[in-house]
């Protein structure tokens, strides 16, 4: 495992090592111990989630709020997506800006992102296949989001405005200037 610190305080990458061969491939996907001493994060996963989405669909920009906040490690099983967080921790130096790679499961990689963070990703493959592992158990009445277009952000989604897809929630989402006036 190694791994690559970001613009954003405290968000990881994270590549496995991976042992190909012409049976086809394996890695250890989250190695608990390895991560903590590489990263000197320590948390416990306690909830797994996947998700499948053509191309065209974002999801985000999630985060739950409180008590109920979450780390996320997520990462691409098949096809791709362009996964982005955004930092909104207000005493952060890094607050409001956002970080955004390309998890494939051609590339294996992976990205830690800490509580305090919004979280989406834009599906650039049909069928993609996406896992994400919480710290936190999920609470419908702690749910948040920005909208993923907010032009305080800046973010480029790679995908043209006409393709992209969005659930109900997630077009009725909160501006970035919104969240930033909240307590």
């Amino acid at each position: 495992m190694n791994i690559k610190t970001t613009t954003l305080d405290g968000c990881f990458i994270i590549k496995p090592k991976v042992f190909d061969d012409k049976r086809g491939y394996f890695f250890e996907s989250f190695h608990q111990k390895k991560f903590q001493e590489l990263t000197g994060v320590k948390t416990q996963f306690v909830q797994d989630n996947q998700s499948m989405s053509q191309r065209g669909v974002l999801r985000g920009l999630h985060f739950q709020t409180g008590k109920f906040a979450q780390s996320k490690l997520v990462r691409v099983i098949k096809g791709s997506v362009l996964d982005v967080a955004v930092d909104l921790r207000k005493d952060s130096s890094t607050f409001g800006k956002h970080f955004s790679i390309i998890l494939s499961e051609k590339n294996k990689l992976q990205l830690f992102i800490p509580k305090g963070f919004a979280h989406g990703f834009a599906v650039l493959e049909d069928d993609t296949i996406f896992s994400y592992k919480c710290d936190n158990y999920y609470n419908k009445l702690a749910e948040d989001g920005v909208m993923y277009n907010d032009p305080d952000l800046h973010i480029d989604w790679m995908l043209d405005e006409n393709e992209i897809q969005l659930s109900e929630k997630d077009e009725s989402l909160s501006s970035f200037k919104e969240y930033n006036l909240q307590p």
